[in-house]
């Protein structure tokens, strides 16, 4: 389809007319008189050769494209103000700006806090905002990402996305400090044999494969939406959990805490974090910003070089 023949004014129109259901509410929305608001949704209706809106009752309802327009509508708007509010500057000291970042509770505490407290430093009038990762998000994560400003997640779980690499973390095995049944170390027939606590969102999948080639099945007794309530279901149990190590440390766990922190008697794959993002932001300088501020903030993690390591999709 030609862009160049549409009239970019009937998105705005048409998202109006989805979500009110209403000609003259949805004029009111958008500052359209109802003459003009019936005279777009003519116009979309000849485009789509739909009633988009069909009478019943006293009211109306979305037809079938309707009802599929309404989603592909909200994320076509959002991308727009993205394109038409992009910036050629960034002057973090002046900006009033939000970031919208998909986190877990893991990411926000390892270099989540450490990035809330740099723009307290540098960019007081900047807002940045942590959302759970959908579970959705292996499914389109371009889509995911069209509607927000970045993604932490490692790799191994999504791909073709531009992303900048943040740090590497190593998993291991978290037990009660006085379960009897676990020594200095822990065995694969432990693991085998002793109940779990696990993290049951998508980032526990690279670690359950391996243990699957390894022919152990683990036992999960309980299932949490967190990690840092992985050692709270393993104190005083006979449950393990695999915790990631800079978690660990930012949680004070080890001697005194109630839990012990053993490796892993498998080489498990590092968690190599990166900060993910949709290619409409690669060049809009207050991303820009942000990735560096990250990807300082990671190397300073890791004492690394501070040299930004770019990923981009082929």
């Amino acid at each position: 389809m030609n862009l160049a023949g549409l009239d970019m004014n009937l998105v705005v129109a048409l998202r109006a007319l989805l979500t009110e259901r209403n000609v003259t509410r949805a004029g009111e929305r958008i500052g359209l008189s109802q003459p003009a608001m019936s005279a777009a949704l003519g116009r979309l209706r000849r485009h789509f050769g739909d009633d988009l809106l069909a009478r019943k009752g006293s009211g109306y309802e979305l037809t079938a494209l309707g009802k599929v327009l309404l989603d592909r509508t909200q994320v076509a708007c959002e991308m727009l103000d993205l394109v038409f509010g992009s910036q050629p500057r960034f002057d973090p000291a002046r900006e009033h700006r939000e970031f919208t970042l998909l986190a877990s509770d893991y990411a926000v505490v390892v270099i989540g806090d450490r990035l809330a407290r740099e723009l307290s430093a540098q960019a007081p009038q900047v807002r940045i905002t942590f959302r759970q990762v959908p579970a959705t998000i292996i499914d389109d994560p371009a889509a995911q990402l069209s509607t927000v400003d970045g993604l932490f997640m490692p790799h191994g779980i999504i791909s073709g996305l531009p992303a900048v690499e943040l740090f590497r973390d190593r998993w291991v095995c978290a037990v009660a400090e006085d379960n009897p049944e676990v020594g200095e170390s822990i065995t694969l027939e432990q693991l085998a044999a002793l109940p779990w606590a696990t993290y049951q969102r998508v980032y526990d999948a690279p670690v359950n494969r391996q243990l699957s080639l390894l022919g152990i099945e683990p036992r999960v007794q309980v299932s949490v939406d967190s990690f840092q309530l992985l050692a709270a279901l393993v104190a005083g149990t006979r449950r393990v959990a695999m915790i990631q190590a800079l978690l660990a440390a930012r949680l004070g766990l080890g001697p005194g805490s109630g839990i012990r922190l053993l490796d892993c008697p498998f080489d498990a794959v590092p968690v190599q974090e990166a900060f993910w993002w949709h290619p409409v932001h690669t060049h809009d300088a207050g991303h820009l910003w942000l990735r560096e501020r990250l990807a300082a903030i990671g190397t300073r993690i890791v004492g690394q070089s501070p040299t930004m390591m770019i990923r981009t999709p082929p």
